[in-house]
């Protein structure tokens, strides 16, 4: 049986156990094609190496936060997600976040005062334990190349992680991001909803940047992410109308929760 949820956990996680041959010996991993996890989720956190892929399907922005994180947003609306059916089933042929593609492993610390991450695993999760069918997640006392393979992944994950922060210290050192807004109407007729409670790239402030500093973030691939960035912002009226269409319009959600984490509200 599962432990009750852990506090602190990342977005997904209820619970997370270190992997060890002794206690998960015979615990085997399933793959699924229902990710129920993400039924609910309307952002999901993106890392920079996935920005030309995510900009096709989700517009990215930043969370509100002293720390700002990349986000692909699958709906403008808390609770609603318009690319994953209720028994999460994509809709669509997308691009699925490396965020939702390592649930439910992940690297962690077991100790605060040391370097050293352990693969771990949400136990409650459904994916994983003493099946008959799945990979196995041990060959005796080694791990197997199914887990070694898991463990890549998370490894490559948490290092696309910290070239993402890299990305946002860039973007903050030259005080690029600002407060997002944007108004999106059904029609020619009504008022358009705002949407508020992200932060964007500030294109003025970009467009003042010198030549000498535009010319290095391009040569250094930095600038691409932030065009990337901009070009996938249109795709807000997109899953707006995907929301509309679905009858998860923004009056049925603003009545129970706020935009982008935040507010959507008629304009004055």
């Amino acid at each position: 049986m599962a432990s009750a949820p852990q506090a602190n956990l990342p977005l997904f996680y209820n619970d997370l156990t270190p992997l060890n041959s002794r206690d998960h010996a015979e615990w085997r991993s399933r793959t699924t094609d229902r990710a129920k996890w993400v039924v609910n989720q309307h952002a999901l956190p993106l890392t920079v190496e996935e920005f030309p892929l995510a900009q096709r399907n989700f517009p990215i922005v930043f969370s509100n936060s002293d720390k700002p994180v990349p986000l692909a947003l699958m709906g403008l609306n808390e609770g609603v997600n318009v690319f994953f059916d209720d028994e999460g089933k994509a809709l669509e042929e997308i691009y699925v976040p490396a965020y939702m593609r390592r649930y439910p492993f992940l690297l962690a610390k077991l100790q605060p005062d040391t370097d050293q991450m352990s693969l771990c695993v949400d136990p409650s999760s459904g994916l994983v334990g003493e099946f008959d069918d799945g990979e196995k997640l041990f060959d005796g006392d080694e791990a197997s190349d199914h887990t070694k393979n898991l463990l890549q992944f998370c490894q490559q994950f948490e290092e696309a992680g910290m070239r993402t922060q890299q990305f946002i210290d860039e973007l903050q050192k030259h005080d690029l991001l600002m407060d997002g807004e944007v108004s999106i109407s059904r029609g020619a007729d009504e008022q358009p909803f705002t949407y508020r409670g992200f932060k964007m790239v500030n294109q003025e402030k970009l467009r003042e940047l010198t030549g000498d500093q535009l010319r290095k973030w391009n040569q250094n691939g930095l600038l691409p992410l932030i065009q990337a960035h901009l070009f996938s912002l249109d795709l807000m009226r997109t899953v707006f109308a995907r929301q509309v269409e679905a009858g998860k319009g923004p009056v049925k959600a603003a009545a129970d929760s706020a935009a982008l984490g935040a507010d959507a509200t008629k304009d004055a």
